[in-house]
């Protein structure tokens, strides 16, 4: 064999050798130790008081909204006032930086058969609007933070039977005695 042949036969080697170490080096995207880390989400996070319109009624309830799991979810927990709640969800939003996306998972009162469904979100400024494509139809929940009155509004939406979205229930969220 030639000496210049061997040279790059041996640089080819070495080269192709230490790429998967450089690759290896490089932090997943997504996993443990990748906390999430989003200015929009960190403003849900704490305690609101959310007044919901709902089938021509307004229902109160109580929110606390934390981090949890190693900064991967923010857990928001809605309960309404009665005593015990006739409501209670617990809502685990969390951010897939491979899909670029948000995800939701919704468990409330209404069982395993209704949280089947992970719901996927959309950043577009203040808002996240998260789709959950349901068996019975599509939902959208659009979160939007409201700078002015440092709050939240969650408009809640489905598909109708003509296939026309329509508002299900929307919600103002607001800290306590505010």
């Amino acid at each position: 064999m030639k000496p210049a042949a061997a040279i790059l036969i041996l640089l080819l080697i070495s080269g192709s050798a230490a790429a998967p170490a450089v690759a290896r080096d490089e932090p997943p995207l997504d996993g443990r130790g990748r906390a999430v880390r989003d200015d929009l989400l960190d403003r849900l996070a704490g305690k609101w008081d959310l007044t919901r319109k709902i089938r021509g009624k307004t229902a109160r309830n109580s929110v606390d909204a934390e981090w949890v799991l190693d900064h991967q979810f923010l857990e928001v927990h809605m309960r309404d006032v009665a005593t015990p709640p006739e409501y209670e969800l617990k809502l685990f939003i969390g951010y897939d930086n491979a899909s670029e996306r948000y995800v939701a998972h919704w468990i409330d009162v209404f069982g395993g058969r209704f949280s089947e469904t992970l719901g996927f979100g959309r950043r577009d400024g203040n808002s996240i609007r998260f789709v959950f494509e349901y068996p019975d139809g599509p939902f959208h929940n659009t979160f939007t933070w409201d700078e002015a009155a440092s709050g939240w509004t969650c408009l809640l939406e489905q598909k109708n039977g003509a296939g026309q979205w329509a508002v299900f229930a929307e919600d103002t969220l607001r800290r306590p005695g505010k």
